[in-house]
């Protein structure tokens, strides 16, 4: 756990309250002294020999291309690894300079990085750090005692490894409702499903709907005595879903602060109450947003303007950096991060600059690595969790299986083999060694009377690939109300190493967007992909869209797709 302690420097005033906490007033304030720069240092993880610490700067000078900050330990403290900043140390002393990407600093302007060190004995906080030599202000924080009653918004460091081990996941009313009112909906009514906080009506409620304090409360009555997780999706970036029409969202690419202050924080109010702390609190964080900043951006030849404005302005790595950080100080949530899907990051061009990117946003607007607790992948998607008759290994007719039209050098052809490397990757860029993988099975079943019983013909790698896959549709890269599809594997916890959960984030039954352009007031458009008469784009290879005719708008009820996915689960319903 941490903690955060004030320090007085540089003529601040400073009131000392019984329990020895030191406030230190505000800049700016009633007799305050103009304040060159501040930093927080917090000791975010700690064991016997060593810690994870995170380093947020504020600049109130002139603004800088460059920084170097620069503290000396009082102890034997030595830093290992650095992220976010060249981190070196001689001696006692250390140095972080900025790396290329961060060397900008505005008046009033803010930027993070973390290290992992060692020690022995006791790991002091340092007293006194200086920004290209002048003395900043210091906010501290490191472990303290957990009982201590004094620090009430920092996280107690409690939290269970895997939030849904041992626990029941809660059931959305408003969505079991709905599925039992389906014919042979009562069959997974009872199912846990994600709660979709998609605009900032959501969280008091659209249109006399459930609220987020409602589904709190809900939630703690299903929990009993037990423990029990909720599935939160946020899911509200400026500028949402660049690359796909039927997403958009009600905030404009520039509109963070809307972003961040009529929306992130209003969340983070209600989830901190302390009426709820006894709930797993689990947020997946922005689907489908960080990876359009890799795939869809110039230079590439699936680069879409939109996507083009978002990676230019930060706003989809600010706003994730921002909710990870606030969202992060509460201390019984529980951030997963949304990773896409195999068939959108699982080629080398994708892969490690996607990973790259989710360190970057991790790091950004405060938060650290260590506000991750894990990632998300296949959200709302329908890749198959496990390909069984064949491997990325096969060979066959002269060629590899990576070569067939299906994987197309792709390095993976499920969301299982993906989800465990990603997580490797991850942890190999500085994420915890404990992260964990969810995986969205609500629609990846692709069972029915279709589904393969084993590998296809080796006259060509294509008819083996495309005669064995579960996955049928027209190309990995088709994402909307897909035709043929089923439910996937029921939820379950820890089901595979590495993987928290398996999940039904995307509740059944709701529609990816509509089939043919319809008026709203959700601010969502009318993308091609799900009109069924489509017949592709370079980010599906030019094929038809398989969608299904007749969808309403992203979102709202799809009583034909919630029987197909019926009909097609696997492992089938009884």
């Amino acid at each position: 756990m941490s903690r955060t302690r004030t320090a007085l420097l540089a003529a601040m005033a400073l009131v000392a309250g019984a329990t020895g906490t030191a406030i230190a007033a505000v800049p700016g304030g009633t007799g305050a002294a103009a304040v060159p720069c501040t930093v927080d240092y917090k000791v975010q993880n700690q064991w016997a020999t060593g810690f994870t610490a995170s380093v947020t700067i504020t600049n109130n000078s002139a603004a800088k291309s460059s920084w170097s900050l620069k503290w000396s330990y009082a102890g034997n403290q030595k830093v290992t690894s650095g992220w976010n900043a060249k981190v070196t140390q001689s001696g006692a002393n250390v140095t972080a300079a900025n790396e290329s990407y961060n060397g900008t600093l505005a008046t009033g302007g803010s930027t993070s990085f973390g290290f992992q060190g060692t020690y022995s004995g006791s790991n002091a906080v340092p007293a006194t750090f200086t920004l290209d030599g002048v003395t900043c202000n210091v906010d501290s924080g490191g472990p303290t005692d957990p009982t201590d009653p004094t620090d009430p918004t920092d996280p107690p460091g409690n939290r269970v490894n895997n939030p849904y081990d041992g626990a029941k996941v809660y059931v959305n009313p408003e969505w079991s409702e709905k599925a039992a009112a389906e014919p042979g909906g009562s069959r997974i009514a009872n199912q846990p499903t994600g709660v979709w906080l998609d605009r900032t009506a959501a969280i008091n409620g659209v249109n006399g709907g459930m609220s987020l304090r409602d589904h709190l409360d809900e939630a703690l009555r299903q929990k009993g005595s037990g423990e029990l997780v909720i599935q939160l999706v946020i899911y509200n970036l400026p500028g949402r879903d660049c690359a796909a029409l039927a997403s958009n969202g009600e905030l404009g690419p520039t509109e963070i602060d809307k972003y961040k202050t009529q929306y992130i924080d209003p969340i983070k109010a209600i989830l901190a109450d302390s009426k709820y702390a006894s709930l797993r609190i689990v947020t997946t964080v922005e689907i489908d947003s960080l990876p359009n900043l890799v795939t869809n951006v110039s230079p590439r030849g699936t680069a879409t303007p939109n996507c083009d404005v978002m990676k230019a302005n930060g706003n989809y790595v600010k706003g994730v950096g921002y909710a990870l950080n606030k969202l992060g100080d509460v201390p019984n949530v529980y951030n997963y991060v949304d990773a896409g899907h195999h068939g959108w990051l699982g080629w080398d061009d994708n892969f490690g600059a996607s990973a790259e990117m989710f360190k970057q946003a991790a790091t950004a607007e405060g938060a650290t690595v260590a506000d991750v607790h894990g990632f998300i992948a296949n959200t709302a998607n329908y890749s198959a969790l496990k390909e069984d008759h064949f491997s990325i290994n096969d060979n066959v007719a002269g060629k590899s299986v990576r070569e067939s039209k299906w994987v197309s050098w792709n390095r993976y052809v499920d969301e299982l083999s993906y989800a465990q490397a990603l997580r490797e990757k991850l942890v190999s860029l500085g994420f915890d060694s404990k992260i964990g993988m969810l995986i969205d099975t609500s629609r990846n079943g692709w069972g029915g009377a279709n589904r393969p019983t084993g590998p296809g013909a080796t006259t060509s790698v294509d008819t083996y690939v495309d005669g064995g896959r579960y996955d049928r549709r027209f190309n990995t890269g088709n994402w909307c109300n897909q035709s043929g599809a089923g439910l996937g594997e029921r939820p379950k916890a820890s089901p595979e190493p590495g993987i928290d959960a398996y999940v039904w984030m995307k509740p059944p039954g709701e529609s990816d967007g509509a089939s043919k352009a319809i008026d709203n007031d959700e601010g969502k458009g009318f993308d091609r992909m799900c009109d069924p008469t489509y017949t592709g784009n370079p980010r599906n290879d030019n094929n038809k869209s398989g969608a299904l005719a007749d969808a309403p708008i992203s979102g709202h009820w799809f009583s034909a797709q919630f029987q197909e996915l019926m009909k097609n689960a696997y492992p089938p319903l009884s």
